[in-house]
């Protein structure tokens, strides 16, 4: 089993892009996890359906995600994370691919691996097994379906790729292919550039909103 839970976006003003983001989705901020300090970053959360929207912002220099800014010249797609169930047979399949693991973390009440992105291309990439199924720590204290108004669920990403065919196949190699759309590259650079947002109204699909750098339409 794979299922995308998060998406992360990185932005220099996390509350701006996070008010855009709450306006236009119908949602509101649902955690701050204090963890992702040891990234030297703040977040916020938005509760989509059982799935999460995060924002990223950096708190000192010389992180991951604000190489991430300055390579694409402004906000972005940032992380791509999936719900996994077979964590120890992936581990030995990532090792066999010769990925490297850049941050791993076992807890009792989940597991996680953050991928290189220069390994994977195209965003960086977490593999995590929550136990029970279903449970996702990284929300906190989350409450599923909670904000329906506008938004159920997050149906998909496009990530934007130099060369589409290569990185799909490298992708569906890790087997981790799931509710995501190669499209070429612009001036920006490889990266995720688009997310489909399964809107309430189906009447609503096809309309889209550029906040942080990120196409957001409404399926």
């Amino acid at each position: 089993m794979i299922r995308l839970r998060q998406v992360a976006l990185v932005a220099t003003d996390r509350d701006r892009v996070v008010a855009e983001l709450c306006e236009w989705l119908g949602v509101t901020v649902s955690f701050e996890d204090p963890g992702v300090g040891e990234f030297g970053l703040h977040n916020a959360l938005m509760t989509i359906g059982d799935q999460f929207l995060e924002v990223v912002s950096q708190t000192k220099a010389g992180t991951t995600a604000g190489r991430l800014l300055d390579k694409r010249g402004g906000d972005g797609g940032y992380m791509a994370i999936y719900e996994v169930d077979e964590l120890a047979t992936r581990d030995a399949q990532l090792a066999e691919l010769g990925v490297r693991v850049v941050w791993r973390v076992d807890l009792p009440d989940i597991a996680s691996r953050h991928l290189h992105p220069r390994d994977v291309g195209g965003a960086l990439v977490s593999l995590d097994q929550p136990v029970p199924a279903g449970a996702w720590r990284w929300g906190g204290p989350w409450t599923a379906h909670a904000e329906t108004g506008t938004v159920t669920g997050i149906a998909g990403l496009d990530i934007a790729a130099d060369d589409p065919d290569a990185m799909r196949a490298r992708w569906a190699d890790l087997r981790i292919d799931h509710a995501v759309r190669f499209v070429p590259a612009g001036p920006r650079g490889e990266g995720i550039d688009g997310i489909d947002v399964v809107a309430t109204n189906r009447s609503r699909a096809g309309e889209v909103a550029t906040i942080c750098g990120v196409a957001i339409r409404l399926v």
